[in-house]
């Protein structure tokens, strides 16, 4: 990669005060499953670097029902700001975007939005959601509640689960107050109920 990618917005401005976060993490082998052979997510899916599990998505800024978008950037993302992002973010193009799309209206520059990714991001201990994949009647409450017991400081509540519609997990999402003290999440970003069946691609 020799420059930073060009990054098209894909709806309006909203200059929107924040009311909270969302961190979003992706399950990469469902990401993956369908993109193993495109060249744009070769990082991540050609198997060149091994085999992800959870990668962050990005870290959206809230704004009660809506969410602050594509705001004006004083400082431009750098080759060396993609670079420290790589490994919790192992697309280029993504970590353009998410700075473009939620980082912008967050704080003033890049390395900025992408450390406080990071720091969020080695705060978790990440349950061994393979071996949980083969439990019998797996549900969405029983992703959830894997994570809240792995990060104490975490409760259910502020876990979401992205199931897709063939109930496949393709996100956990965790929601912060304004404070990034963990909260309930809303009804759109907490997801799948409880009792929702669902099961985890291994990437097999």
């Amino acid at each position: 990669m020799r420059s930073v990618p060009q990054i098209t917005p894909d709806g309006p401005r909203r200059s929107l005060p924040v009311t909270g976060y969302t961190l979003a993490l992706s399950w990469s082998p469902e990401f993956c499953k369908p993109r193993a052979d495109q060249r744009s997510h070769a990082v991540q899916c050609s198997g060149a670097n091994g085999s992800f599990g959870l990668v962050v998505h990005g870290l959206w800024p809230e704004s009660g029902q809506s969410w602050p978008q594509w705001c004006v950037a004083e400082r431009a993302l750098t080759l060396s700001d993609i670079r420290s992002a790589i490994c919790m973010m192992p697309s280029e193009r993504l970590i353009t975007r998410q700075w473009a799309k939620h980082g912008s209206c967050m704080v003033s520059n890049p390395a900025a939005y992408l450390k406080i990714t990071r720091i969020l991001w080695d705060s978790y201990r990440i349950p061994d959601y393979d071996r949980i994949s083969r439990e019998k009647g797996l549900t969405a409450g029983r992703i959830r509640a894997a994570f809240a017991d792995a990060n104490p400081g975490i409760p259910a509540s502020a876990i979401g689960v992205k199931l897709n519609q063939r109930g496949w997990l393709e996100e956990l999402r965790l929601c912060y107050a304004k404070t990034f003290r963990p909260a309930r999440c809303a009804p759109a970003r907490y997801g799948a109920k409880d009792s929702a069946a669902a099961k985890i691609w291994r990437g097999l």
